[in-house]
């Protein structure tokens, strides 16, 4: 028997029964033979480990933009901790943990140098608007590989185009991702916040506080153990109202006192100049974008490719080429991001 035969027999005899199995759940759009070693979920998994996409969120923006210190969070390391958070999620609930591990490494491949802000941006500039949860589904359905995308299951799928929005992730496991998508975020930006001055901890509303914790660790161990307590019936992943109004209530301090600073705003209006100009750029000179951008031909039109193209960059790429193309050449040959 195989690796993999056993590893589908342990999750049939152990997993909960509303749990997504790797045996039942493997379908691709085009089928590959299986493996002796791995189940699908645990492929797919891999897949995206090996991304190159993943590789570039080393360098993409969490909430900082270019902060002092190595220690702040990136778009990668916050994918780590999403992952951490939905598998704990996932063992305790007895659900299918390479499910929800493979959905939160893939869940931000999408995402635009700048963070949410070169998200707005794009989402501006292109017609049909922008969202990074889709264009993370497209990066494994279509521009990794030269265009032939990861060939991911359609459970990993669905829960990366589906771990923010409105409509919840069809499998548990993808719901698992969301929900610990928002306890990552929440927490981490807090702590870096704190770390770079911007908060003190005794600026955290006190009545949220006495409820979830005092501490960075008690507050995301106070929020997982109630999405498990919550969640344990199997209909859905959720918090109580209470612990869920506070986790929100603590999102909209973060707003106010964090993302929507004056100084946030002003850098987002640089990173708005920067990026525009390179839209524009790449538009009349298409030459500069690389050809797996053009993996589908002109059939979708320029504008796709260039948006595909500026999302795809890390920050300090998307310096270097506005560097390379609107300062003299001294001064970007001189230029260390």
């Amino acid at each position: 028997m195989s690796i993999r035969k056993v590893l589908e027999e342990r999750e049939a005899q152990w997993l909960a029964p509303w749990a997504a199995r790797s045996a039942e759940h493997g379908e691709r759009a085009r089928p590959i033979p299986p493996d002796d070693l791995r189940t699908d979920f645990q492929r797919d998994r891999d897949r995206i480990l090996h991304a190159k996409a993943f590789r570039r969120l080393k360098h993409k923006t969490q909430c900082f933009l270019t902060p002092e210190g190595d220690h702040f969070r990136t778009r990668l390391t916050h994918t780590l901790e999403v992952a951490q958070i939905a598998r704990t999620l996932a063992r305790s609930l007895r659900l299918n943990e390479d499910l929800a591990e493979a959905v939160a490494l893939g869940h931000d491949l999408g995402h635009t140098p700048y963070g949410h802000m070169g998200e707005r941006i794009l989402d501006r500039l292109m017609p049909e608007g922008f969202r990074h949860r889709e264009q993370s589904l497209r990066v494994v359905e279509v521009l990794e590989r030269g265009g032939q995308g990861l060939n991911l299951t359609a459970a990993v799928r669905d829960g990366i185009l589906r771990h923010s929005g409105e409509t919840p992730p069809s499998t548990l496991e993808g719901q698992c991702v969301a929900r610990a998508d928002r306890v990552a975020y929440i927490n981490h930006d807090i702590d870096d916040a704190v770390r770079a001055g911007v908060l003190a901890e005794r600026d955290l509303p006190r009545d949220i506080t006495a409820l979830l914790g005092e501490t960075h660790g008690a507050r995301i161990d106070s929020m997982i153990r109630d999405i498990v307590l919550e969640s344990a019936d199997g209909q859905s992943v959720r918090m109580s109202a209470e612990v869920g109004e506070a986790t929100m209530a603590l999102r909209d301090f973060l707003f106010e006192r964090v993302y929507m600073r004056r100084e946030v705003l002003a850098e987002e209006e640089k990173a708005d100049r920067l990026l525009d100009a390179l839209f524009h750029y790449a538009l009349e000179h298409p030459a500069m974008i690389p050809e797996d951008y053009f993996v589908r031909g002109y059939q979708e039109g320029m504008p796709r490719a260039v948006c595909d193209f500026i999302a795809g960059m890390t920050d300090r790429y998307a310096m270097q080429c506005f560097a390379r193309y609107f300062l003299p050449a001294p001064f970007a040959q001189g230029l260390t991001v």
